[in-house]
């Protein structure tokens, strides 16, 4: 650049740089606004309450993938021996702690759900992970219950007495989850919380129940899980 020509650029400086401001400025508002009309995910609601990050993150994924579609869905966390239950729109209903499968594991048995009790060696009384649809189950002679895995026999409902020394019912009032593995694979519930929680979400129409892995990886089960950010 000659020196002769120098103060002419410099005088033209402000004129060349207003025009780059007022296209950055411009820019910057359009991609502003392009962000604040971005919808965020639908989360659930846990409605101030606390709960696992898993539960949470499974409640969130469900809720903006609507893959429950419009019905009310419960999340069982076998880890911590807790059933979630939430509305078709992901709203919390309430909590409960439960009594699982005796065996630790997220497969069921080959063939368990045609084998009577006796017969269900204790590593194979497992509660298995999975997305299941449930319906509600009458027998003749027994309260009604849920099936959620119809196939292999595992139903959720309300705590039953079992063997004295089981001790179902301190099993579930103690505060922690290490003593609530004793069943053969079915979720046990406090009965309040099934009559007064889980039978008004439930009943007179399907629902979903969601339980969580506890030893293989949540997309083992829920291909198409994903973490909403």
């Amino acid at each position: 650049m000659s020196r002769k020509h120098a103060p002419v650029i410099a005088r033209q400086m402000p004129t060349l740089i207003k025009p780059l401001l007022l296209g950055l400025t411009i820019a910057a508002a359009a991609c502003a606004q392009a962000q604040a009309q971005e919808p965020h995910p639908a989360r659930a609601d846990f409605r101030g309450t606390s709960a696992p990050d898993e539960v949470r993150r499974m409640a969130d994924w469900v809720v903006a993938s609507a893959d429950n579609g419009s019905l009310s869905f419960a999340i069982i966390d076998k880890k911590a021996a807790e059933v979630f239950v939430f509305d078709p729109q992901g709203q919390r209903l309430g909590a409960a702690p439960a009594l699982l499968g005796l065996g630790v594991g997220d497969d069921s048995a080959p063939g368990v759900g045609d084998k009577p009790l006796s017969a269900i060696r204790p590593q194979d009384r497992t509660t298995p992970a999975g997305r299941f649809v449930t319906s509600l189950g009458r027998q003749p002679g027994h309260p009604n219950f849920l099936w959620v895995d119809y196939k292999n026999a595992v139903a959720l409902h309300r705590v039953v007495k079992g063997r004295p020394k089981d001790r179902r019912a301190e099993r579930l009032a103690s505060s922690t989850p290490a003593d609530n593995r004793i069943t053969f694979g079915c979720i046990n519930l406090p009965v309040d919380f099934y009559e007064q929680t889980v039978l008004p979400a439930f009943k007179g129409a399907k629902g979903v129940v969601y339980v969580l892995p506890e030893s293989k990886t949540m997309q083992a089960f829920f291909p198409k899980y994903r973490d909403v950010g």
